[in-house]
């Protein structure tokens, strides 16, 4: 295959698909797409390493609509799972927006809302279902789901699925589906789990991968600052969202707590729309959050990790992360929310002293140091009040027994120093105790004595 990117013309792709993808303003391939395409065309099982954003949900819808190709009969063909309600969602768009000319019918399943909706339209003849391998297997168990036509199997963030124990539900999926099948298995990151997940589930795969494990796409800026606490990093973030250029920013926090109060601050400060999605927000308040974002409605979206993964917008000029994750791939599919379909975009990380254990560790992930930025002048600093900072050695203190396990901790020294030696309190109190001794036989002795009472 030659150096230069391929069209979507050079695929054997049919002229509905084409038409669709050229009206989505596609007009060369990525390289996952590249690689992947004629492959699954080719009906090869495949496992594709990918990182978030570079076009590989259209590197395997693309070729399952090829295959499929027209409505046919009452039942699914093709069954592509997801581990979240919002990449379903995501998943199901692209699904729509590449088969808008052709008569095939798609439905999404997932929870958080009733299945009565979901029940009716699979009644009506499904030709894929994407869905959460939970609410599959609920309305497989209660009858509304046929599979043994299901002659395509896709596994979306297979990385993001095991991690969230979805493994049991897999493979009760894995029972009920015909043995004979093609199998894509995509994944972010290789992992151990995944590796010996792969070898259970395809079949002499083709391997592609587009980038070493758990890299960060090259359109992205990556920059940190080190905060000494969390009122500074308050007043960081409202002097960055002061700059018109960061037009359309998500905002990543490690809580809904924190998620919740970063949103309360910047509504105050009216910087423009702003929304919080997190996992105690109600599903369709989610779902219309994304979509007000997404039409450039909403300037800042404040989220949690639940919307790190399946959130597909273009035009996302800055992620900020409030908060550095601990869970360290998902700083990657953090990030992979800007710096999408080639274009330019800026991460930024807030790093206070308990977090810069983890974000070295992210940076061995990443293979890159990123580069430091100090704090600007115009920001508040304000003193570290002296809980957070004991938060802080505490947290310091286990992540050095981590790496150490015969480490005492600097703050279990600070504490034992001004604790007295039990010892050492006794001989105080023998030593108090033989003065008094002495003085009394003093008083007696000159007959200045008199005992109490």
């Amino acid at each position: 295959m030659s150096d230069s990117p391929s069209t979507f013309e050079n695929f054997k792709l049919n002229k509905q698909l084409l038409d669709a993808v050229s009206e989505a303003g596609y007009t060369k391939a990525t390289p996952i797409q590249e690689k992947a395409i004629p492959l699954a065309l080719a009906g090869h099982d495949l496992l594709g390493i990918a990182q978030t954003g570079t076009g590989k949900t259209a590197a395997y819808i693309l070729p399952l609509l090829m295959k499929i190709k027209y409505a046919q009969g009452k039942h699914p063909r093709a069954l592509i799972l997801a581990p979240t309600r919002e990449l379903v969602m995501q998943i199901e768009e692209a699904a729509i927006t590449f088969g808008k000319y052709t008569d095939l019918r798609f439905v999404s399943l997932y929870g958080g809302l009733g299945p009565k909706t979901q029940i009716e339209n699979l009644q009506k003849g499904v030709d894929i279902i994407i869905s959460t391998p939970g609410r599959f297997l609920d309305l497989y168990r209660k009858g509304e789901i046929f599979t043994k036509e299901i002659k395509t199997m896709i596994l979306d963030e297979a990385d993001k699925m095991l991690d969230m124990g979805f493994m049991p539900q897999i493979r009760s999926i894995l029972e009920v589906i015909p043995v004979k099948r093609q199998n894509l298995l995509f994944s972010a990151t290789f992992g151990s789990k995944v590796e010996k997940f792969s070898h259970e589930f395809l079949e002499f795969p083709e391997r592609v991968e587009v980038s070493p494990q758990a890299t960060t796409a090259e359109t992205i800026h990556q920059v940190k600052y080190f905060v000494p606490n969390i009122k500074t990093k308050i007043n960081l973030l409202l002097h960055l969202l002061e700059d018109a250029g960061l037009n359309r920013v998500i905002i990543f926090t490690k809580s809904r707590k924190n998620a919740e109060s970063v949103f309360s601050f910047l509504e105050r400060k009216r910087l423009g729309e702003i929304r919080v999605i997190h996992a105690n927000k109600g599903q369709n308040t989610r779902i219309n959050s994304m979509e007000d974002f997404k039409a450039g409605e909403v300037r800042i979206l404040v989220a949690t990790d639940v919307a790190a993964r399946g959130l597909d917008i273009s035009m996302v000029s800055h992620v900020i992360n409030f908060d550095v994750p601990l869970i360290y791939e998902d700083y990657v599919h953090r990030i992979g929310r800007t710096g999408r379909a080639e274009n330019e975009g800026m991460a930024i990380t807030f790093i206070n002293p308990a977090e810069e254990y983890h974000f070295e560790k992210i940076e061995e992930i990443i293979r890159v140091e990123v580069p430091t930025l100090q704090i600007p002048t115009q920001v508040e600093i304000p003193q570290t009040p002296f809980e957070e900072k004991q938060g802080y050695e505490r947290e310091i203190d286990t992540q050095k027994k981590k790496e150490n396990p015969d480490f005492k901790g600097a703050f279990h020294e600070k504490k034992v120093k001004h604790r007295p030696n039990p010892d050492q309190k006794k001989e105080k109190r023998g030593n108090k105790n033989s003065k008094a001794k002495r003085n009394r036989n003093q008083l007696k002795s000159q007959g200045k004595w008199k005992k109490n009472g």
